[in-house]
This record gives C-alpha cells, sequence and structure tokens, in this order.
C-alpha cells in the first residue's frame, strides 16, 4: 500500500483543525503524525487558550528575559520538563482569549490557593504581566504570526518591539487603560510596519488617539482602520477650536 503524501495528509488533519480532542486522539498514533498535527493544533492556539493547560505549556517556553519580567509579581512558573516541540513556531493567531486563559491560570495557581484577593488592587497588573511576558514569547517564537489580539492594560513593554515584527497583517487592540509610553510604542509601531494592512482599536481616550494622527499619516501600508468607542467628532471639534 503506497502512504500517503504528507501534504494530503496535512489536508485531511486541517479539515479538523476545531476539533482539539480528535486531532489529540490522531497525534498519539505514531511520530509521523505528530509532526503534521502539532503545527495545526497551535496554528491558532488563543481560540481555547482560556484553557489554563495551554497557558502552563507557554508558560514553560518563556526565555530568562520574559521570566524576569515576572519576579516582582512572586509568581512561580510551572517546573515541568521543557516541551519537545517549541508549539508556539506554529503560531500564527493571537487572541483576545489569552487574557481568559491566563485569568484561568492564576485563578487555580494563585486565587483559590489564597495567594492573591480577586479585588486586590494589583490583581489587575498580575494579570497583565504574565500576558506582556506571553506575548513577548509569542513575538520572539512564532515564525509567522499574522494576527495578534491585545486586550486589557497595555504597557510599552509589551508592545516595544512590535516595528520589527515583519510577519504580524492585523493588530487589534481593546484598551483598559493605556501608559503614555505604552502609546508611544504603537504609534512607533503603526508609523514604521510595514507589513501591517489592517489595524483596529476599541476604547481609547480622544488625547491618546492624537498621538497617533501623524503615524496613520506616516503609514504606507494600511487598508482598513477601524476605530470603536471613539469619540472622533468631540476630538475634530478640539482640533477646529485650536
Amino acid at each position: 500500500m503506497i502512504p500517503l503524501p504528507n501534504e494530503c495528509l496535512f489536508e485531511i488533519f486541517n479539515n479538523f483543525r476545531t476539533d482539539y480532542k480528535f486531532l489529540f486522539s490522531c497525534l498519539l498514533v505514531n511520530r509521523h503524525w505528530c509532526r503534521i498535527i502539532i503545527p495545526i493544533l497551535w496554528s491558532e492556539p488563543t481560540d481555547s487558550i482560556e484553557n489554563s493547560k495551554l497557558i502552563r505549556t507557554c508558560l514553560l517556553i518563556l526565555n530568562s528575559e520574559e521570566q524576569a519580567q515576572l519576579i516582582p509579581f512572586k509568581i512561580i512558573l510551572p517546573t515541568c520538563p521543557k516541551p519537545l516541540f517549541e508549539y508556539t513556531n506554529y503560531t500564527t493567531s493571537c487572541g483576545y482569549s489569552l487574557n481568559d486563559g491566563i485569568i484561568n491560570w492564576l485563578n487555580e495557581n494563585y486565587l483559590y490557593k489564597g495567594v492573591y484577593d480577586e479585588d486586590d488592587y494589583n490583581y489587575d497588573e498580575l494579570v497583565s504581566a504574565v500576558k506582556c511576558s506571553l506575548i513577548s514569547m509569542f513575538l520572539r517564537t512564532s515564525r509567522g504570526l499574522k494576527c495578534l489580539c491585545v486586550k486589557g492594560i497595555i504597557y510599552n513593554r509589551e508592545i516595544k518591539n512590535l516595528y520589527k515584527n515583519t510577519t504580524i497583517t492585523t493588530l487589534k487592540f481593546y484598551f483598559n487603560r493605556v501608559d503614555y509610553e505604552g502609546i508611544k510604542a504603537l504609534a512607533d509601531t503603526i508609523s514604521k510596519n510595514t507589513s501591517l494592512t489592517s489595524l483596529s482599536i476599541y476604547q481609547l481616550g480622544s488625547k491618546d488617539l492624537k498621538m497617533l494622527a501623524e503615524a496613520f499619516r506616516k503609514n504606507v501600508s494600511l487598508i482598513s482602520l477601524t476605530l470603536c468607542g471613539i469619540n472622533i467628532v468631540n476630538l475634530a471639534l478640539k482640533q477646529t477650536k485650536h
């Protein structure tokens, strides 16, 4: 019997890319199938990354610099052996569900054990710190990251090197709070990144949007720009008065 080419097997398994349980069962059949299925499973992990086990796996891939960002928060990282694959090499999309996965992981490892209180004023910063480290890791390891969605508090350290990325075509930001340096880093990305074709920004203050206006003017690659929850009319009136 002639074995199917890898390309055919990939297309077959790719049709089940949202059926994670089925694919996981298939990858256990043999090493050959495993090598084909892992890139499919991890192409868009944040579609199901609310699962805290996936967050734990991602945390195992952090390098020393990314781990160092978590030291002030006294976060104890998983001590399991490093994965056989660097799974995030295959990631093409990092979505909003990353936030939910981090919260679930923290709840299981900290909140329910009484290490942190959910109402503690540092809790949002704790979530953001883990998110910053993970996004830095995705940007470092992924060879074909196309879409990045960031939700919640945004810091400069999270997006400061985004402008260097040459694979991302879609950026989506849903701001809860963003610091001044973070806005400057975003402006740098918009003005310098030549692969970016689609940008969506939600819940941004008019002062911050004004800082980005010059970056929009300099950008030569954007095809789609979505601004939601922003009082553009009020901003335009303020500019007219000046």
